[in-house]
């Protein structure tokens, strides 16, 4: 039984630990993304040359090779997409009462780049194994690519567990676009269609005369679909997903340092010498003309400012209550539902803030909208 037991358990330490690598590397600090992003790139070309190589390796190595290579594809995908470089055209969420086909619309257009992205990785993956006798790697990429597409839908349509702890906070404008419900009509779908297709490559994996090469093969795309039918279940089931990659989610706390505090404005804060970043904060003493404020975080996105790592803060404008936002060069608008007793307010983090400036700008962004 080792044909099956070493694929098995491979494919679950692969799947787990490499998840819990993205969510790390998401989760530090953006001046990080750059390198981050260079090596992943660089272990992209190396897998798809490595799928180039193994295509014709009908060896049990050449089953977990091409298995590896096909995930470390994909992650490029995963990466390249939670650190923000490749998303899609729309950097905000839908304005309040956004619905239907108009909404869906939106949602495309703020992932357009990397579904592009995912189907010119897949026309690679496919030419470089083109004939070939091991198609392990093209598999892998497939069955990833149907069913991350499968659970995109489910969150969208509506599902009890949004896993919003895994969204960067680049990415918090794609909050909009998630719906909260028990379940949706698709999601019995996925799950039906995706548990047949298991049940067919265990089949073939268990199959009389099978070769080590495709016994291993299909075991490591059905242990795939298994993890992924089981995602789709931690959507619906009231389980605690997160606690998969709780070590990994501890990278995120490296990108919150600094709070406003509640009913107090703090306004220029100490220098923090351990990270040789200083903070400055203040309070929004009325509503914000909407394209002013977007011009503004356009503009403190391109350093006009000072050296910003990050801005973020919550206003009030003619629309309602937005979150905005400035991370790794971008700069981001969403709805936002206030709390009880929340309060207009901004705060920067950087290095030679210009403090003064910043108020300024920020006092003309509130004030012809309180005119």
């Amino acid at each position: 039984m080792s044909e099956y037991a070493f694929p098995t358990l491979y494919a679950l330490f692969v799947w787990w630990f490499s998840t819990g690598a993205i969510i790390y590397l998401d989760g530090l600090p953006q001046r990080t993304f750059r390198w981050s992003m260079l090596g992943a790139t660089l272990v992209l070309a190396i897998s798809i040359y490595g799928l180039w190589t193994t295509s014709s390796d009908t060896t049990v190595t050449g089953a977990y090779l091409a298995f590896t290579y096909g995930l470390l594809v994909w992650g490029w995908q995963e990466i390249s997409f939670h650190m923000g470089y490749v998303t899609g055209p729309r950097k905000e969420s839908c304005p309040q009462h956004c619905r239907g086909w108009r909404h869906f619309g939106h949602a495309i257009q703020t992932i357009l780049y990397h579904e592009l992205a995912i189907i010119a990785s897949a026309a690679v993956v496919v030419w470089v194994t083109w004939d070939g006798a091991n198609q392990v790697g093209m598999w892998t990429f497939m069955v990833l690519w149907g069913m991350r597409q499968s659970a995109k839908l489910n969150v969208f349509l509506g599902v009890r567990n949004l896993n919003e702890e895994f969204l960067p906070e680049h990415l918090e404008y794609l909050k909009g676009f998630l719906t909260k419900k028990p379940m949706n009509l698709l999601f019995p779908v996925s799950v039906t269609i995706s548990t047949v297709i298991a049940v067919i490559l265990f089949q073939k994996a268990f199959a009389t005369g099978v070769s080590d090469f495709e016994a291993a093969g299909f075991t490591f795309l059905g242990v795939l679909m298994v993890l992924a039918i089981l995602e789709h279940w931690f959507l619906v089931l009231p389980l605690p997903a997160a606690a998969l990659w709780n070590w990994y989610l501890k990278s995120r706390g490296a990108t919150k340092p600094f709070e406003v505090e509640h009913g107090h404005d703090q306004g220029a804060a100490p220098v923090h010498d351990a990270l040789d970043l200083q903070s400055w904060s203040a309070h929004l003493n009325g509503p914000c003309n909407p394209q002013e404020l977007s011009e503004l975080l356009d503009a403190v996105a391109r350093g006009a400012y000072g050296e910003v790592e990050r801005v973020k803060g919550i206003a009030q404008s003619s629309t309602g209550w937005v979150h905005f936002d400035v991370a790794g060069g971008r700069s981001s608008i969403a709805a936002f539902a206030p709390g009880a007793g929340e309060e207009p307010r901004v705060i920067a983090i950087g290095r030679k803030l210009d403090e003064m400036k910043l108020r300024t700008a920020f006092q003309a962004c509130v004030a012809p909208a309180a005119v």
